[in-house]
């Protein structure tokens, strides 16, 4: 099995962003899985131009794209991408599209077809906080994920796809009072943790991850 990991680069005038630098530390190998790590752009378009381009030439089975939310408190695998860009801030190349479609032919949204409870409960169960999120955004993150389960939809049908968001980093929150954070070994340690349920689930677990409103 091989599956793609990528991380956006820093964004919205920090410094670092931890999707990055947890993407570069993450091991190589888990649980017999070849993992190949892509650095994209937090740019509207280039971020998926980049993907593809990996797509193409790494022949993954699976893609989990990895993105920073700075308010969250825990690792939060995505289940749904919407079609639209909504952008509140500008992307690294001055775009800030409002009320955009994403692709005019694409479904008005697509679930993710990874085992995302199972990540969930795979992190909770070895000590790193984890939920599961029903909103991606309007911003590149949301960007990433619906066009990459577009492009399964019309031309990847045998691959996997999906988002995890994860927390700030420590570093980034020494000025940002009463902010969440996590460490960024605990990032890595839930991302591999997420990963690692994606090669022990084929299909998702039926447990309790709704959310009431």
């Amino acid at each position: 099995m091989k599956i793609l990991v990528t991380g956006f680069d820093p964004f919205g005038g920090e410094k670092t962003n931890p999707a990055e630098e947890a993407v570069k530390r993450i091991s190589n190998n888990i649980n017999g899985a070849e993992i190949v790590k892509v650095i994209i752009p937090t740019v509207r378009d280039k971020s998926l131009q980049v993907i593809e381009k990996a797509i193409e030439a790494n022949k993954p089975d699976i893609v989990i794209s990895i993105g920073q939310a700075g308010g969250r408190f825990e690792i939060t695998p995505e289940k749904v991408a919407i079609n639209i860009d909504d952008f509140r801030i500008e992307d690294n190349e001055g775009n800030q599209p409002i009320d955009a479609a994403i692709r005019e032919d694409g479904d008005i949204a697509y679930m993710t077809s990874l085992p995302v409870k199972a990540m969930v409960e795979h992190m909770k169960q070895n000590g790193i906080p984890s939920s599961l999120s029903y909103t991606a955004g309007t911003f590149v993150c949301n960007h990433v994920m619906y066009g990459v389960l577009y492009m399964i939809d019309k031309k990847y049908p045998n691959i996997k796809g999906g988002f995890i968001h994860i927390p700030f980093s420590t570093s980034q929150v020494i000025d940002k009072k009463n902010t969440p954070y996590m460490s960024l070994d605990e990032i890595v340690k839930g991302l591999e943790l997420a990963i690692e349920a994606c090669t022990l689930h084929s299909e998702d677990i039926k447990v309790k991850g709704g959310e009431i409103c």
